[in-house]
């Protein structure tokens, strides 16, 4: 199992990443999804704007793009990009700390690959709530 974190022409906010690929293992145990192989990219809004373009046909701003790789459902091979400019400018708009909204992120493209959804506003929250449960336990009280 490897997990990789790669900055893309963006500066790096991430701390502890041992301690990070430790959670992440535990993240995906916990929700009872094999994980092989995780690549995070961290880019700018223009890098990701082109992703969503060429894979998603979204001709839109995002935080992040999860792609799931593998072929076997039950054991995670995937990619999540995610824009240091989106989380940068969504922590000084809901008033958190830059670490916060960059673990939230990270841990909201985990979730989607253990095949947690969020289309719905039922399905939002229930991934909001997840994100909060993973941040407490990352952070402790520290943060959330």
């Amino acid at each position: 199992m490897a997990i990789q974190f790669t900055s893309h022409e963006v500066k790096d906010y991430l701390k502890e990443k041992r301690k990070l690929k430790s959670f992440l293992s535990d993240l995906f145990s916990a929700e009872g999804q094999g994980l092989r192989s995780l690549h995070y990219v961290f880019c700018s809004d223009a890098y990701l704007l082109e992703i969503n373009k060429q894979f998603l046909q979204h001709d839109t701003y995002t935080d992040i793009v999860t792609f799931e790789m593998g072929e076997d459902p039950a054991i995670t091979e995937g990619e999540i990009y995610i824009s240091v400019d989106r989380v940068l400018e969504n922590a000084d708009k809901f008033e958190v700390p830059v670490a916060q909204e960059l673990h939230r992120v990270i841990f909201h493209g985990a979730l989607h690959l253990c095949g947690f959804k969020d289309k719905s506003k039922k399905d939002a929250a229930l991934m909001r709530s997840k994100e909060d449960e993973y941040l407490v336990k990352y952070f402790g009280n520290k943060i959330v």
